[in-house]
């Protein structure tokens, strides 16, 4: 799970993961594609529709995350609403580990934009840039493992299985190379 959450908050732990909790903790590296859970339908009425579902999932498992309390694991149920099965389940992994550790999370992940890429009848696909320079990441002696130089903001591409009336959060690799903060 800290791999791809390192991607966002920046943290030194690795573990192989798809999930975007996981981007949250290491810069370091992207998670590979997840795979494709069970056939769904979609009833979009149009791009925008699909579009406009996945930003509100984003946004609603951005807020979930935001709510976990690492040391109170009734606190991550609403993280996997915005789901799909396998990210779910790779994020039960993830943040049952670091309870096991004792890691502390602190801060909130900021949505600074959301940018719509594609839409088919079975995926969403969009890019968000994160604010994560107020959140921080520590082990069980409070140590940091956020490292020095990572970056306050994060662009992650984010892949969103269609199925009406939502969008569930499928996959997440953060975008190297490209900075998304905002201009000053």
């Amino acid at each position: 799970m800290l791999r791809d959450l390192g991607t966002v908050c920046g943290c030194t732990v690795d573990h192989s993961s798809r999930s975007s909790l996981a981007v949250v903790f290491s810069v370091a590296g992207c998670a590979p594609p997840a795979p494709s859970p069970a056939a769904t339908t979609t009833t979009f009425a149009s791009d925008e529709e699909a579009f406009a579902a996945a930003e509100e999932t984003y946004r609603g498992y951005i807020a979930a995350f935001n709510d976990v309390d690492l040391t109170k694991p009734e606190t991550f149920a609403p993280v996997f609403v915005f789901t799909t099965e396998s990210y779910s389940a790779d994020e039960r992994r993830q943040l049952s580990e670091m309870h096991a550790e004792g890691y502390v999370r602190g801060g909130d992940i900021v949505v600074v934009s959301f940018d719509p890429l594609t839409a088919t009848e079975e995926t969403v696909t969009a890019r968000a840039c994160t604010d994560t320079s107020q959140t921080t990441f520590t082990d069980a002696h409070g140590v940091s493992l956020v490292p020095p130089d990572r970056p306050d903001h994060v662009y992650v591409e984010l892949t969103f299985t269609s199925s009406t009336p939502a969008a569930l959060l499928d996959t997440s690799e953060v975008v190297t190379g490209e900075s998304c903060a905002p201009s000053e």
